[in-house]
């Protein structure tokens, strides 16, 4: 049996609207760079990292916040792990399996409109260099 990386509770950020019962899965276009297919679901146990993933997502749907649980192994997200980050202080981490959505998170925290520009100015800076680790 693989090492249990963390407890949880779990979270996913989207704009898509989903049910409880629902599952997530890999083999989708990247919701930061469309023309990427994700091998990979990701979640976080942080709510906060969910609901900035919720408010960058592409689309013009309300952001949204579920609790999900992964239904197989899951790793740490090598795009922020030790990447960007030493260890893993962001709680991130990506399953090729998918990942359950238990119910939808009302009482997250929403970023100010000047904090999601900012985000999205920092996206845009790294353009065509930001490497998804895939």
């Amino acid at each position: 049996m693989a090492e249990l990386l963390d407890e949880g509770p779990f979270y996913h950020g989207t704009k898509a609207d989903l049910r409880a019962g629902d599952h997530l899965t890999a083999g989708f276009r990247s919701n930061y760079r469309p023309e990427v297919v994700m091998n990979h679901i990701y979640f976080t146990a942080l709510p906060d990292g969910a609901g900035l993933a919720a408010e960058l997502a592409a689309g013009d749907a309300a952001p949204r916040v579920y609790l999900v649980e992964p239904t197989g192994e899951f790793e740490n997200d090598p795009n922020v792990t030790d990447k960007k980050f030493p260890g893993n202080p962001t709680r991130s981490y990506r399953s090729a399996e998918p990942i359950r959505i238990v119910s939808e998170m009302l009482d997250w925290t929403r970023l100010t409109p000047e904090a999601l520009q900012g985000w999205r100015d920092r996206l845009a800076a790294m353009g065509d260099d930001a490497e998804i680790i895939n």
